[in-house]
């Protein structure tokens, strides 16, 4: 449950090796956080991070999703009822490699969107039965418009992005909620060796936002850096032929 004074006192992290999931629980754990589940891949070989937390590590494969009601249950049999799940699992891979391989563009989708419904009605359901927490949904910007210099990729967000609109709305008036996450270009091990976009952001800019955010205690949908809300909603009325036009 939340503590004395209704901060986040449980955290869900699925995707445990996420560099900006790991972010947002290490500022959660520094706002009085004290436990904490980290589900990942491999977990049994897994080293945990250094939080002055309880810290627990699960099973966790985004690519199964008969799994994933398991994996909640079992984070709330270790640490209770959950306040906070993270959903910031994903897989980023190139266009041209996908136009390569078609079976690989759909075992990606399956991570980056099937995944997030799987895990994201499960947390759904555990998080209605609590009456409180909040599921955050790692989005992107590559969703709102979905340009051909990544369209797999943006698809799978485009998809998450409506699932995650649709999920807060079938959630409200219970006491749970969703915040809805859109990162532009966040520059980490993700994006290594790519050029960074214009108004890219770090991991931790993008944990500061939803920090904020879930401190607000509302509804919401983070834009991170803010100004690209203004700039995407613009974008979306570009014409067809001059987003094509777009540098790939």
């Amino acid at each position: 449950m939340k503590n004395s004074l209704g901060g986040v006192d449980t955290v869900l992290l699925l995707g445990g090796r996420s560099e900006i999931g790991l972010a947002v629980v290490a500022r959660l754990v520094r706002g009085g956080a004290r436990r904490v589940v980290l589900a990942l891949r491999d977990a049994e070989h897994a080293v945990p991070p250094d939080l002055p937390a309880e810290v627990h590590l699960l099973e966790f494969d985004a690519a199964r999703p008969q799994t994933h009601p398991g994996v909640i249950e079992a984070a709330a049999g270790l640490v209770g009822d959950l306040d906070v799940v993270i959903g910031a699992f994903g897989v980023l891979g190139r266009q041209g490699d996908y136009d390569a391989d078609p079976a690989a563009a759909a075992a990606d989708v399956v991570v980056n969107f099937a995944g997030h419904v799987s895990a994201g009605l499960s947390a759904a359901r555990r998080l209605r039965e609590q009456g409180h927490g909040t599921l955050v949904v790692l989005s992107s910007v590559a969703g709102v418009r979905v340009r051909r210099a990544n369209f797999v990729y943006g698809s799978a967000k485009a998809g998450l992005d409506g699932f995650a609109q649709g999920l807060r709305d079938s959630l409200h008036g219970t006491g749970a909620r969703v915040l809805l996450v859109r990162p532009g270009f966040v520059r980490g091990r993700m994006t290594a060796g790519m050029r960074p976009a214009p108004l890219s952001s770090t991991p931790g800019q993008v944990a500061d936002a939803v920090v904020a955010a879930l401190r607000s205690g509302r509804d919401s949908t983070v834009w991170v850096p803010k100004l690209l809300g203004p700039v995407f909603t613009a974008l979306t009325l570009l014409p067809r032929a001059a987003w094509r036009r777009l540098p790939r």
